[in-house]
């Protein structure tokens, strides 16, 4: 069974996600020189989507003409992909923009192999697209997304709707990357109830099981396997061709050349996953674990406003609803933690009013100008608030501790638990799992509602644009109706243009709905008035 196995690269087609799909032809053609000369059996060189809103490279395409422009050696089939929402119009697919994709016949075109992704409601029309593709000469493929989804009477039906149709092979996709070699046995059993034709996997890497689920899913049956050179893909990545070419050079026991393409992967593709920083990591592992969708972490990892505090409480978050679909507006709203208005029951104003307050900040200034801001504390006797459980300064100087972050709060749970100071948080708005650990601090419960945008201040609650601890920080001192607000210790991120413009955005609306006085007493790249501690 394993000799008539069909080891599909698919490179340039999943690995597109980080380039828009542009790729040089020179690369491409050195590519597919590499791949054949190592004993790859398809190379799927993209897409052929049908939308035209932004610029993507040919890759995205596939056309007919650039495939011919391109060097295909003998010896190598070539593939294209189409995404079923493409297809599909009203429940049916559309012959019409089937045409318009696919323009030739198989026997007209260098493209010998085309796959339809699909979600499980999108698969009967599907089957119906493949239906016309067959009949044009293709090999066709379905793959079925998000498999570990499913339940065993789905899987079932999959095969049985396959079955009565003129697939080449059913292919199912780890997209959450959740499934493990023990889950793939089952699923390929589910699949062969009805369906008798070859079966397929394309296997993603988040649990570092990608090579052995494929090699599980051999022994079970499967004939299809994708890979990608480094694994190149969204989020965690896929199995790594340069890895699994080993694996099918033994099981088919090829006569192979892989040195141009052990040479292509350190010189090209090994510079590219540094650059896009494709693979596992802990935060893909947990996504795998959750059944959490791989690209939200891909997201919030090139954005540079999610440290790992954030990325952490997201996961925390989507793991308790369902996070197998992405969505650019869960992923905003699963940063803020607090829903519903602001509930609390401590009123800063009878320990603010009138005073001047201190921010202790988690910068490296705080060390570097300690003795002044000593100084500055017994001088002139501020309110003294820490943010969280950083622990910059004497904490005999500090008078409360301020945070409001979930998961940064169970992460400093039992530092705040042997510290003396009182805790302001909105302790009536946590996790039980936080109350329970935190039940025997001294607490001041001050509420929290998120509001895009948006500052507003009462008597033992707030508004706030965001979850950021200096959002709320600020806010407690405003309704405190402290005299001024002082910082030190809020230095900026010295790499991070995009979390300097968040904390910038938070203090110019802070601000300009205050008209609070407030300032920075240590130096800071953000852009708010400064004082020096230095000063009389």
């Amino acid at each position: 069974m394993h000799k008539k196995m069909i080891h599909l690269d698919c490179t340039f087609r999943d690995g597109g996600y980080y380039t828009k799909w542009d790729f040089s032809t020179d690369l491409i053609n050195e590519y597919l020189v590499a791949v054949s000369a190592a004993g790859v059996d398809v190379a799927e060189l993209g897409f052929r989507f049908w939308s035209n809103n932004d610029f993507r490279g040919a890759c995205a395409y596939t056309t007919d003409e650039f495939l011919e422009s391109l060097n295909i050696p003998s010896g190598i089939s070539i593939g294209v992909m189409l995404n079923a929402s493409d297809l599909i119009v009203d429940g049916n697919a559309s012959i019409t923009r089937l045409k318009k994709l696919v323009p030739r016949r198989a026997d007209e075109s260098p493209a010998d192999l085309i796959r339809i992704a699909s979600h499980a409601h999108e698969f009967e029309a599907t089957l119906e697209a493949c239906k016309w593709l067959k009949e044009q000469g293709y090999r066709v493929g379905a793959n079925i997304m998000q498999i570990s989804q499913h339940s065993q009477q789905k899987i079932e039906n999959f095969g049985l709707e396959a079955s009565q149709s003129s697939l080449d092979v059913l292919y199912f996709a780890d997209s959450l990357g959740s499934i493990k070699p023990s889950d793939v046995a089952l699923i390929i059993g589910w699949l062969g109830t009805h369906w008798s034709g070859a079966i397929g996997i394309h296997s993603h890497d988040n649990l570092a099981l990608a090579l052995p689920i494929s090699m599980r899913a051999l022994d079970e049956g499967a004939t299809w396997i994708d890979s990608t050179l480094t694994g190149m893909g969204r989020g965690p990545g896929n199995l790594r061709t340069e890895e699994f070419i080993l694996e099918a050079t033994r099981i088919k026991n090829l006569e192979n050349d892989l040195l141009p393409l052990l040479k292509l992967t350190q010189e090209v593709f090994t510079p590219l996953k540094a650059k896009h920083g494709w693979g596992t990591n802990p935060f893909y592992y947990m996504a795998g674990q959750h059944s959490i969708h791989p690209t939200y972490i891909q997201e919030m990892l090139r954005d540079k406003q999610y440290d790992d505090e954030d990325i952490l409480s997201v996961i925390d978050h989507l793991k308790n609803i369902n996070g197998a679909s992405f969505d650019a507006g869960t992923l905003n709203s699963a940063k803020n933690f607090y829903e519903g208005e602001g509930q609390g029951s401590w009123s800063p104003l009878t320990e603010l009013k009138d005073r001047s307050v201190l921010l202790v900040g988690p910068g490296d200034s705080v060390k570097q100008y300690d003795a002044a801001i000593n100084d500055y504390i017994a001088r002139e006797s501020p309110v003294v608030i820490e943010i969280n459980a950083v622990n910059k300064i004497d904490p005999s100087r500090i008078n409360y501790r301020v945070a409001c972050h979930p998961v940064r709060l169970l992460a400093d749970a039992n530092k705040h638990m042997d510290l003396p100071q009182p805790l302001i948080t909105p302790m009536s708005m946590l996790p039980n799992r936080l109350k329970v650990i935190l039940e025997r601090k001294s607490i001041r419960d001050f509420g929290i509602e998120i509001r895009e945008g948006t500052f507003e201040f009462h008597e033992k609650s707030c508004v706030i644009p965001s979850s950021n601890v200096i959002a709320y920080a600020l806010s407690v001192a405003y309704c405190g109706e402290a005299k001024e607000i002082f910082l030190v210790g809020f230095d900026g991120y010295p790499d991070g243009g995009a979390r300097n413009n968040e904390m910038d955005k938070i203090f110019s609306l802070f601000i300009s709905a205050t008209n609070a006085s407030i300032y920075s007493l240590t130096p800071s790249i953000y852009k708010i008035p400064h004082k020096s501690i230095f000063a009389i």
